[in-house]
């Protein structure tokens, strides 16, 4: 078996009618791949989208809301009805579901990521099927556009999946926009995310949906980093996630890093909130980037913010004025700061074990670090 443990991400779009409502016929044709792949011995876990969708009609609204707190109010009334009908298709094929209800700050605190991962953990073991969405209808922040694309990378990338699906409306990545460029090409293949498939991948999704094509990107990014691959197929295939469990020909398919980050490497890269910055001299900087150095106190040259012992903060170039990453500090700022006055910086101020360098391409992607 090739890919045994898949994360499944569906939109809203692979859902929904046009008018934005819940479409029990498509959930049903999900539920029912779902168990012929669970009946084949595949590990699974559905990230969904779809709260919004199955709840708004509920409480009178004649169409999708726009403004937050009704969408807030249309998710808590959504997910038990969302639920409910992946529970009751699964059932009758004798198949658990569980519903986990995640946030950001499940991933950038550790002691709820590992709490997260360890009841996944055990859901997989007892042939459970985990339905997952966002706590959309209490974290605001969590209704930005694209955010189960991302929670499901995040997930795939905490369970160490053998293969993530982002089902969509449309069957992968372009050269263009097909709907107004004849000219446009699928991509098949893509061995690394640059600036040019980033370009790429600019624009809007469907209106019903919350994702555009960058989100799926930015999730292809946590997860490839991670050592996961990713699959970009059109939903509206009858059987596309048994056709994305044994072949991935239909769509586009990012190819794992051979190195993918460490747990600690992941939570650095993609979660970790800096909470200050400093900026280093030339040799820090090529001794960081290029050599997979520690940062030793002798190479900073500035600091800014009154971070403290152990937190995460930016390191910057101060020839180039690029940052350069970031990384757990073994000293506050005020205590760097009598070091630098001193000039008697000695020792090592981050360890390379607790360093993280930032790419360009993650960089445009993730604004946050």
């Amino acid at each position: 078996m090739k890919y045994k443990r898949i994360v499944f991400k569906v939109g809203t779009s692979s859902l929904t009618h046009k008018d934005g409502s819940l479409s029990r016929s498509k959930v049903k044709a999900i539920t029912q791949q779902l168990a012929m792949l669970h009946e084949a011995g595949h590990e699974l876990i559905l990230v969904s989208s779809g709260a919004v969708a199955a709840g708004f009609g509920a409480l009178g609204f004649k169409k999708r809301p726009t403004k937050i707190a009704d969408k807030q109010a249309s998710a808590a009334v959504g997910q038990g009805l969302l639920l409910e009908e992946y529970t009751t298709n699964l059932l009758l094929r004798q198949i658990v579901s569980a519903q986990i209800l995640l946030t950001q700050d499940d991933f950038v605190d550790k002691r709820r990521y590992k709490n997260a991962h360890q009841a996944l953990s055990v859901l997989l073991n007892r042939g459970a099927i985990p339905i997952i969405n966002e706590n959309d209808s209490v974290v605001i922040d969590e209704l930005k556009v694209g955010d189960n694309d991302t929670l499901s990378a995040q997930v795939a990338a905490m369970v160490q999946a053998d293969l993530l699906v982002l089902l969509t409306d449309v069957d992968g990545l372009y050269t263009g926009n097909p709907n107004s460029d004849p000219s446009a090409k699928r991509l098949e293949r893509i061995e690394i995310i640059n600036r040019e498939i980033i370009d790429m991948a600019g624009g809007a999704g469907s209106s019903n949906g919350t994702g555009g094509m960058l989100t799926k990107i930015k999730a292809a990014t946590i997860a490839t980093e991670s050592g996961v691959p990713v699959y970009i197929c059109s939903s509206l295939k009858a059987d596309a996630m048994i056709e994305a469990a044994e072949k991935t020909l239909d769509g586009s398919y990012f190819v794992a890093q051979e190195k993918g980050l460490r747990t600690q490497k992941q939570w650095l890269a993609f979660y970790a909130k800096s909470q200050g910055a400093i900026w280093v001299d030339k040799g820090a900087a090529e001794a960081l980037s290029q050599h997979g150095k520690s940062l030793l106190l002798s190479g900073v040259v500035d600091v800014e913010s009154n971070f403290s012992y152990g937190d995460i903060v930016t390191v910057f170039d101060k020839e180039t004025g690029k940052s350069l990453g970031k990384g757990r500090v073994q000293l506050g700022a005020s205590g760097l700061k009598d070091v630098l006055r001193s000039q008697k910086a000695k020792g090592v101020l981050i360890h390379r074990d607790d360093w993280i360098s930032i790419t360009p391409e993650i960089q445009l992607l993730f604004t946050e670090f």
